[in-house]
């Protein structure tokens, strides 16, 4: 059933986020993230829910936490403060960072690798996931002269998507809808274009299933068959905080060429599972800054049956 539109709902909406969006704006980044500290502790208070799903995926994945709730604890605090003042960053980026002082809050880290690639004759993919500052990799490279094409979910508020288009947009990177602009996609790479994805959320139980954090991770199947389809090699890229008060550095933990798996029958899980390792590792160094709150291991395989053994 669809959706029952609610055009007047979605503008007040709309209209209350960008006077938030303003009046963050108009105070300082430092008193932004004072904001920020204050509201992860509010959210810790109230949102029993997601407090209780990052304390069961921290103990999925670090087993050697399962019975230190205090340890835990700690974590779920710093992710809520992670995300908190992320979200302050985010509004403050096209005001503070620009063609001229980027480096003051950007420390490119790999970037010959991921240069490399951006420019060599081939198309690219740029694999990242819920962690560290992942809007601001597309905003930088836009910043640099590259044209990325970003795949998101549309907004169901036409008003917001528009807003958060025009943001994302701002430095010359293009949003592809995750559902619907398929063709698109297949267009761009074979054009030798690059597109930048989330490669870490449930796909559901007909997921390629990897290994996450030693545990079973249903995994979209797109994002390597692209890949094979195209020989497209893949960046696993990460822009995790590593000072204050705003800096980021630009990580690639790998870089995939589907070349390498030519032939093998293997090939989606191979490449499913190389990069959702790569994410694993990048994660493992900075777990506060990982988004633990959605339930990355919802779906699990199914079961299979046991033959029963015929009576004579």
């Amino acid at each position: 059933m669809a959706k029952k539109e609610k055009p007047l709902l979605n503008y007040l909406v709309y209209l209350a986020i960008r006077i938030v969006v303003a009046a963050l704006q108009a105070i300082s980044l430092e008193a932004g993230k004072s904001l920020a500290r204050g509201l992860a502790w509010l959210i810790y208070k109230v949102d029993k829910r997601h407090r209780q799903v990052a304390h069961e995926n921290l103990s999925l994945a670090f087993p050697e936490l399962a019975g230190d709730f205090p340890a835990r604890d700690r974590i779920v605090r710093k992710v809520l403060e992670h995300f908190c003042t992320l979200l302050i960053e985010i509004v403050h980026l096209p005001r503070i960072m620009n063609s001229r002082n980027w480096r003051k809050f950007l420390d490119l880290g790999d970037s010959p690798i991921i240069v490399d690639a951006l420019l060599k004759n081939r198309p690219l993919m740029i694999v990242t996931g819920h962690f560290g500052n992942w809007e601001m990799a597309g905003f930088s490279l836009g910043l640099l002269g590259f044209t990325t094409h970003a795949i998101a979910r549309t907004l169901d508020n036409p008003h917001l998507e528009n807003f958060l288009r025009s943001f994302r947009e701002r430095t010359g990177q293009k949003l592809l809808a995750k559902k619907g602009d398929f063709d698109q996609m297949t267009h761009i790479l074979a054009a030798g274009g690059t597109i930048a994805t989330l490669a870490d959320q449930d796909a559901g139980p007909r997921g390629q299933f990897v290994q996450f954090f030693g545990r079973p991770a249903s995994t979209h199947k797109a994002i390597a068959l692209l890949a094979m389809e195209f020989n497209v090699p893949m960046a696993v890229v990460g822009v995790p905080r590593v000072g204050k008060p705003m800096k980021y550095q630009v990580v690639c933990e790998d870089i995939i060429d589907p070349q390498e798996y030519e032939g093998r029958p293997d090939a989606l899980h191979a490449i499913t599972q190389r990069y959702t390792s790569a994410l694993e590792r990048m994660i493992r160094k900075y777990p506060e800054q990982y988004f633990w709150l959605h339930r990355r291991w919802k779906h699990q395989p199914p079961v299979k049956k046991s033959k029963q053994p015929q009576v004579a």
